[in-house]
């Protein structure tokens, strides 16, 4: 009977005694925490724990990065299992696409834009300007970045003698 009276007991310190060995949410959480300071690339990088699960979220540099964080967690003591919500910058745009005029039009640009500078002869082809003749520093300074502004591939002044 005493036996009976005292099996209560002890089932209750014994449970007690059980439950304080696993570790606790927040014991894990500052592991975590710790263990991810250590690691450069985990900087703003937060830790969430719920019954020994491990969330982290917040923003990577790149995919080792993500990786390793969650490495790093899963390494810790009492960590059952870690989910990994970190998130990848996004892939830089891609370049803006080069506009290269048709010759046709770009012919008649450049004749236009050369008209007032007498000496200098353009031809256009496949949309590179290639000049002959000759002109002064000055005008030359003056005529170059009008035909830039025509979008060729490119001005080949070779031909050209500047004074």
């Amino acid at each position: 009977m005493k036996i009976l009276r005292l099996l209560p007991a002890l089932i209750l310190v014994a449970g007690l005694t059980f439950s304080g060995c696993k570790p606790k949410d927040a014991d894990i959480k500052a592991n975590v925490e710790k263990a991810l300071k250590e690691n450069p690339a985990a900087t703003g990088v937060m830790v969430m724990v719920n019954e020994g699960v491990v969330t982290l979220s917040g923003d990577v540099s790149d995919a080792a990065a993500q990786a390793a964080v969650a490495s790093t967690a899963q390494g810790v003591k009492g960590v059952k299992s870690v989910t990994n919500n970190t998130v990848l910058p996004p892939p830089p745009p891609p370049p803006a696409p080069v506009v290269i005029a048709a010759d046709d039009p770009l012919t008649k640009a450049v004749t236009d834009a050369t008209k007032d500078f007498p000496g200098v002869t353009a031809m256009v082809s496949e949309g590179v300007v290639t000049l002959t003749g000759t002109i002064t520093k000055a005008r030359w300074m003056k005529l170059k970045p009008m035909l830039d502004a025509l979008n060729p591939k490119s001005v080949d002044p070779k031909g050209l003698t500047i004074n």
